[in-house]
C-alpha cells in the first residue's frame, strides 16, 4: 500500500472497538471508490474521496482526496488530485499536491506537484513542474527579459587562462 494512505501505525495493531470509535458508520476505511481490475470505464471520472484504479480508464479523472493507481491498472487520461500514488501505466498529465510514482510506475505525461517521489525502475515520460517550490518563487523574482538582464563584470587577470598556460621547463 502507498505511503499517502497508510496511518503511523499497522492494521494488526488497531483493533475492532478502536475502529468502530473512530470511523462513522457506513463510511469504508481507506477509499471511497474502488475501480476492479476487470473493470474498464470511459467518461468524466469526479470524486470527493479517496479512490484506487486497478482496471481501465480513458477520459478524465478529477479527485479531491488521494488517488492510488494500481499495478494492473491502465489510465488514459489526465489525473488531477490532492495525493497521488501510481504503480500502474498511466498516459496523461498528473497534476497534485505530492506525487508518488512507484517502482512499477509508468507515467507518459507531465508532472505538476509541490513534491515528487519517485522509485528506482520508475519511469516518467515528459517534464516535471514543481508548483510552489522556491525555485518557483525565486525565478519569479528574476528578470523577466533579455533587457533587464545584465552580464556580471569579467575578472581581469593578467594571466593567460589555465589550460593556454605553457608548462615549466624542467632544469636538467
Amino acid at each position: 500500500m502507498s505511503a499517502f494512505f497508510a496511518n503511523r501505525r499497522g492494521q494488526a495493531e488497531v483493533d475492532a472497538s478502536e475502529t468502530a470509535a473512530l470511523v462513522p458508520a457506513g463510511r469504508n476505511i481507506g477509499f471511497d471508490t474502488v475501480i476492479g481490475a476487470n473493470t474498464d470505464i470511459e467518461g468524466v471520472f469526479t470524486s470527493s474521496g479517496n479512490v484506487r484504479m486497478d482496471g481501465q480508464f480513458s477520459g478524465e479523472l478529477d479527485v479531491s482526496g488521494n488517488i492510488l493507481v494500481g499495478e494492473s491498472a491502465d489510465i488514459r487520461a489526465d489525473i488531477n488530485a490532492r495525493n497521488i500514488s501510481i504503480a500502474g501505466s498511466v498516459r496523461g498529465n498528473v497534476c497534485g499536491n505530492k506525487v508518488q510514482l512507484l517502482r512499477t510506475g509508468r507515467i507518459w505525461g507531465d508532472i505538476t506537484a509541490s513534491a515528487l517521489t519517485t522509485e528506482e525502475g520508475a519511469f516518467i515520460d515528459g517534464k516535471i513542474t514543481m508548483s510552489g517550490h522556491e525555485a518557483l518563487r525565486a525565478e519569479d523574482e528574476a528578470p523577466q527579459n533579455d533587457a533587464d538582464w545584465q552580464e556580471p563584470p569579467a575578472e581581469s587577470t593578467d594571466q593567460p587562462p589555465a589550460g593556454d598556460a605553457e608548462a615549466p621547463e624542467s632544469a636538467d
